[in-house]
This record gives structure tokens, sequence and C-alpha cells, in this order.
């Protein structure tokens, strides 16, 4: 598989958390973003910007975002407006840091942007999917947590 192949099959992936698919391939071609449910093939974490940015020990922006590909090894989403970072991960049961970054699943919605939705500003991907089911490791995001805390990853 191409890595074009990969990059347009991991979306068909996340498309497939709606109920009819091309309803969020209609919204990425019109809108830029879609509105996906969570709960079922991937919930998410919000993490504050401030968090994710003292986990990095910087504010700069490209210095964060490989940061959390490298720690993460997944998908996030970054919302300039909310200045948050969203980490897409697994339906988990249990999740201990809800007090400093909730994690979204069922019931919530997540607004999706488009594959081409590079940044800096807005809604976009600061680490997009790379491959079908591509998601962030559960332990990654609580290390980042565990880090910002204590400012380790500096």
């Amino acid at each position: 598989m191409t890595q074009q192949t990969e990059h347009a099959a991991a979306f068909e992936w996340l498309a497939r958390a709606q109920a009819a698919p091309q309803q969020a391939h209609q919204e990425w071609a019109e809108a830029g973003f879609a509105l996906l449910p969570l709960g079922s093939r991937f919930n998410c974490v919000l993490l504050p910007g401030r968090l994710v940015r003292a986990a990095a020990g910087t504010t700069d922006c490209e210095v964060v975002n490989a940061m959390l590909a490298e720690l993460l090894d997944g998908p996030v989403i970054y919302s300039s407006a909310q200045h948050a970072y969203y980490a897409l991960v697994e339906p988990v049961d249990r999740w201990e840091y809800r007090s400093i970054a909730a994690m979204l699943g069922d019931g919530a919605y997540l607004t999706v942007p488009a594959a081409d939705m590079r940044g800096p500003i807005g809604l976009h991907w600061a680490v997009p999917p790379r491959q079908p089911g591509d998601l962030c490791e559960i332990e990654g995001v609580a290390a980042l947590l565990e880090a910002a805390g204590t400012g380790q990853l500096r």
C-alpha cells in the first residue's frame, strides 16, 4: 500500500464511526470537518494546551507536534480556538486523569478535520492518522500528563 492509499484508508476508517460513512466524506469535502460519534471506534482525551506545552517545555508548535507524534504514537487534533489537543484513543473503561484531561466517549461527538487541514490555525491535525485503526497509546497519554506535572520531558 502506498502512503497516500494508507492515508485515504485511515480516513475511511474514521468515517466508519458514523452509521453513514459517506456523510463524513461529504462533510469533509464541503466544510473541511466532519462530526463523528465517539465510543465505538475511538474515544478522545481532551488535553489542555497549557499541559501539553508544559510537557514539551516549549510553545513552538513544530516541537510540540513532534513530541506528540513520538510520545503518543497516534493521531492528535489541535483546536486553536480552544487551545486544546484531542488525542484519539481506544475506548477504555477507566480513566484516572479525568480531573485534568477529560476522556470523551460514548454519547459525545468530535469535530474531525479533513485530511488536508494541517494548521497552523483553526481546527487541524497536529499529528494526522497514518493508517486504519491508528490511535494514540493510552499509556503515552498518561505519561504526557504525568510529565506535564513534573516537567520531565523538558
